[in-house]
C-alpha cells in the first residue's frame, strides 16, 4: 500500500479537523442555520462583509509587529487560513503557530517572531480592555460584569486567581537559572523591538489601527446579526455587551472560543435587557457567519498553504 507523504498528510488534518468538530457540534450548527435563513439577509451580509474586514484588520495588525515589509497578498490570506486553525485549537494557538511559520518564511528570525507574537497578543488585549473601560465609562448602567460570571465565581476571585498565577511564574523565572536566561534575553529583544516599531509611524499606526478595529469590527457583525432578528437592544449596549464577553471568555481557553464565548455573549446581552431567547438566538447565527462558515474554506486554503510552503 502507497504511504501518503508527509507534506499531503499534513495538508488533510485541517479537513479531518473541521470533520470532527462539525460531527461534535452539529446541533449548535444546525440551529444557528436556521436562524439564518430566518433572519434579514441584508443585515447577514453585513455581518459577513465586517468577517472579512476584520482579517485585513488583522493583517495590519500582524505587519505593525516587524520591521520587514510582508507579502500583502499572503499575509491576508495567511490570516484567513489562521482564523481556521485558531477554531481547532484553544488560546490562539492554532492561529500563532501559523504565523508563526509565515513569518520564519519570510526569513524573520525565531527571537523576533517571538517578540512580534507577543507584541501582537499585548496591542490585542490592551486594544479590548481599552474599548471595554471606555464604554463601561460612557454607559455605566448598560451592564452588569457579574452577570457574565458563573454564581460563586466573583471578580475577586478571578482577579485572586489571576494575581497568583502571575507570582507563580515570576517565582519560577526567578528560581530557575535556564528559563531566567531565555526569559531575560525574550525581553531584550522585544523591548529593543517594540522601541525600534514604535520610531515608526507608519508600524504605530498598523498595530494598533488594527488592533483596535479588530474587535470593533466583530462587535459590528454582531449589531448586524442582532438587527437582522429584530433585537430590541440600542446597538451602543450590544457593542459594550461583545467588548465585556470577549475579554471574559478570554480567560478560558477553548478551541475559537467555541463555549466560553457563546455562553458569555448570551450573558451579557440579556445583562444588557435582551429577552435570552432572542439573544441566544443571535449568538447562534453570529457564530455561524464568523466561525463554521469560514471553517471549511479556511482549512482548505491551510492546507493549499501548507503544499505551496508559504507556512
Amino acid at each position: 500500500m502507497r504511504r501518503l507523504p508527509l507534506r499531503q498528510t499534513l495538508c488533510l488534518l485541517p479537513l479531518l479537523a473541521v470533520a470532527v468538530w462539525a460531527g461534535q457540534h452539529h446541533t449548535l450548527l444546525t440551529s444557528g442555520t436556521h436562524q439564518v435563513l430566518a433572519a434579514n439577509g441584508y443585515w447577514l451580509l453585513a455581518a459577513v462583509g465586517t468577517t472579512v474586514l476584520g482579517w485585513v484588520a488583522v493583517s495590519f495588525a500582524r505587519q505593525g509587529t516587524v520591521h520587514e515589509r510582508l507579502p500583502a497578498k499572503r499575509l491576508f490570506v495567511t490570516q484567513f487560513a489562521a482564523g481556521a486553525a485558531n477554531h481547532l485549537l484553544p488560546s490562539g494557538i492554532g492561529a500563532s503557530a501559523v504565523n508563526i511559520r509565515f513569518m520564519a518564511r519570510c526569513g524573520i528570525p525565531p527571537a523576533r517572531y517571538s517578540a512580534a507574537l507577543a507584541l501582537y497578543f499585548l496591542a490585542e488585549g490592551v486594544s479590548r480592555v481599552a474599548l471595554l473601560a471606555a464604554l463601561l465609562l460612557a454607559f455605566p448602567e448598560a451592564l452588569r460584569l457579574q452577570a457574565l460570571l458563573p454564581e460563586r465565581i466573583g471578580l475577586g476571585l478571578i482577579a485572586t486567581v489571576g494575581l497568583a498565577a502571575a507570582v507563580a511564574a515570576v517565582v519560577a523565572v526567578c528560581a530557575i537559572g535556564p528559563l531566567r536566561r531565555a526569559v531575560g534575553g525574550f525581553l531584550r529583544t522585544a523591548l529593543t523591538d517594540i522601541r525600534s516599531l514604535h520610531a515608526r509611524p507608519r508600524r504605530v499606526l498598523a498595530l494598533w489601527g488594527g488592533s483596535l478595529t479588530f474587535p470593533v469590527l466583530q462587535a459590528a457583525g454582531l449589531v448586524a446579526v442582532a438587527c437582522s432578528l429584530g433585537l430590541s437592544v440600542p446597538v451602543a449596549h450590544i457593542v459594550l455587551a461583545y467588548m465585556a464577553a470577549s475579554v471574559v471568555a478570554a480567560m478560558v481557553p477553548s478551541p475559537g472560543g467555541i463555549g466560553s464565548v457563546d455562553a458569555a455573549l448570551v450573558l451579557a446581552l440579556v445583562a444588557t435587557g435582551a429577552p435570552a431567547a432572542t439573544a441566544t438566538s443571535t449568538v447562534l447565527a453570529y457564530r455561524l457567519i464568523t466561525v463554521w462558515l469560514p471553517l471549511l474554506p479556511g482549512a482548505l486554503v491551510l492546507g493549499a498553504l501548507v503544499r505551496r510552503r508559504v507556512v
